[in-house]
C-alpha cells in the first residue's frame, strides 16, 4: 500500500521554537530532518544513533515525503553531536506545549515519580546517571511532562520546576513520600490542582499523629470503608481504604518541630494491607495527605492509579525503548533522548489502533502507511 504525499508535519511546528546549537555556516543537515528521522527511528523501536542512521538510509524515501533531505543522512557521530547539544529546557517546553494540544478537559489523576536510568553514567567524569521526574496523565496515559534532577540535588527540587510547567486547574496531583513538602503542597494548590501525598518517616510528628489517630478512631470521624482485593500470580493482596474529613485536630496553636503545615489539607487516609504468598502473611499501613475531601472509594482509585505509572511508563520505556539499556552520557543527550522517547510513547499511545505498544511499535518498523498515519493524526 502506498502512501500519499503530505507538505507538512504538524507536530514539527510545535518544535519549531528550538534553535540549532550550530553555527549556520557549518550547518549541512538541517535540525528538523535531524529530529524526524531521530523520532521516526524511535517510534520503529530503534535504540540507539547507529540503529538511526541506518533505519534512515533504508526509509529515505519515506522521509522525503516530509522534509527534503538533500544530502541523505546524516552519519550517525552527527546526530549525536547534534542531539547533545540541544537546549534541554527549550525541548521541555516545546515538549509541554505539545502534549497540552492532546489533553482533554476532563478531571485527571495526575502522577509524578522519578525513573533512572541506569546505563547513563560517566562515573570517570563524575557523571552520575539521569534522574528523570515525570507526570504522568493515568487516564489518557499521557506523559505531561519532564525534569531532570540536578546533579547534586533530588526530586525535591526537580518536583516544583515540572509542576511549573503544567496546567493543574482540577486535577488530583499524587505524589510518594519524597514529594510530601508544604512547598509542593503550595504549588500544586497555587496552580488549581489538589494534591495527594503519601506520608511516611520524612515527617515523623505528623505520621506518628495520624498513626495514633487511625489505631483508635472516633467512628462518627471516618468515611465508608472500601476493600479491594487482587488475586493473581500466587499472590493474595486484599487493601482496605479509610478516610478521615475531620483533620481540625492536627492543628494546634502550639509550635513544635514537624508539625502540620500542608495547605488546605482536608483529609487523611489509610490503606491497611494484608498480603499472602508463599504461606506467609504480610501487613501494612500507609497514610497519606490531601487537599481534596475524596471518599473512600476515590482515595482507592486515586492511589491505585499513581502506581501505574511503574507499569505503564517506567516498565514500558525499559522494555518497549530501551531506556535502561541507553549509554548516552555526553552533554544534555541522555536527557533529550529521554524526552524523545516519551514523546514517541505518547505519539504511539494517542493513536487511535487498540493494538499493544509492542505491535505499534513493530508495524510502524515495516509498514509506511502505518507510520504515516501515526505521525500525521497528531495534531
Amino acid at each position: 500500500m502506498s502512501c500519499s504525499p503530505v507538505r507538512s508535519l504538524s507536530i514539527l511546528d510545535h518544535f519549531s521554537a528550538l534553535s540549532d546549537p550550530r553555527q549556520r555556516w557549518r550547518v549541512v543537515y538541517p535540525l528538523p530532518e535531524i529530529l524526524l528521522v531521530v523520532l521516526c527511528a524511535t517510534l520503529c523501536g530503534m535504540e540507539d544513533f547507529v540503529e538511526t542512521k541506518l533505519w534512515g538510509e533504508e526509509r529515505l524515501d519515506f522521509l522525503r515525503r516530509f522534509l527534503p533531505y538533500e544530502r541523505g543522512i546524516p552519519a550517525h557521530d552527527t546526530l549525536n553531536d547534534v542531539i547533545n547539544a540541544l537546549d534541554p529546557d527549550l525541548f521541555k517546553t516545546c515538549f509541554t506545549s505539545w502534549v497540552e494540544t492532546l489533553r482533554d478537559h476532563d478531571r485527571e489523576i495526575i502522577a509524578v515519580d522519578g525513573k533512572t536510568s541506569r546505563r547513563s553514567h560517566a562515573r570517570s567524569k563524575g557523571r552520575e546517571p539521569l534522574h528523570m521526574v515525570s507526570a504522568w496523565a493515568t487516564r489518557q496515559r499521557l506523559v505531561l511532562g519532564q525534569q531532570a534532577t540536578d546533579v547534586k540535588s533530588n526530586e525535591i527540587t526537580a518536583i516544583p520546576l515540572l509542576l511549573d510547567r503544567l496546567e493543574l486547574t482540577g486535577a488530583l496531583v499524587t505524589i510518594d513520600a519524597m514529594g510530601t513538602q508544604a512547598a509542593i503542597a503550595n504549588t500544586i494548590v497555587a496552580k488549581g490542582g489538589d494534591y495527594l501525598l503519601a506520608l511516611k518517616a520524612n515527617w515523623p510528628a505528623t505520621v506518628a499523629e495520624v498513626e495514633r489517630f487511625f489505631a483508635d478512631p472516633s467512628k462518627d470521624m471516618l468515611q465508608t470503608l472500601v476493600e479491594t482485593i487482587d488475586n493473581d500470580h500466587g499472590r493474595l493482596e486484599i487493601r482496605r481504604h479509610t478516610v478521615c474529613h475531620v483533620v481540625d485536630w492536627l492543628f494546634s496553636d502550639r509550635r513544635y518541630p514537624g508539625e502540620p503545615c500542608f495547605p488546605h489539607l482536608a483529609m487523611i487516609g489509610m490503606i491497611q494491607t494484608r498480603v499472602e504468598r508463599a504461606g506467609e502473611i504480610e501487613y501494612e499501613r500507609r497514610y497519606y495527605l490531601s487537599s481534596a475531601k475524596l471518599d473512600a472509594k476515590t482515595f482507592a482509585q486515586a492511589v491505585r492509579a499513581h502506581w501505574g505509572i511503574e507499569n505503564r511508563l517506567h516498565w514500558v520505556l525499559d522494555m518497549h525503548f530501551a531506556e535502561d539499556r541507553n549509554r548516552s552520557r555526553c552533554d544534555h543527550a541522555p536527557e533529550n533522548l529521554a524526552i524523545l522517547r516519551r514523546l514517541a510513547l505518547n505519539i504511539l499511545r494517542t493513536h487511535p489502533d487498540q493494538a499493544s505498544l509492542r505491535r505499534k511499535i513493530k508495524r510502524a518498523g515495516w509498514d509506511d502507511a502505518f507510520l504515516l498515519q501515526t505521525l500525521s493524526h497528531m495534531r
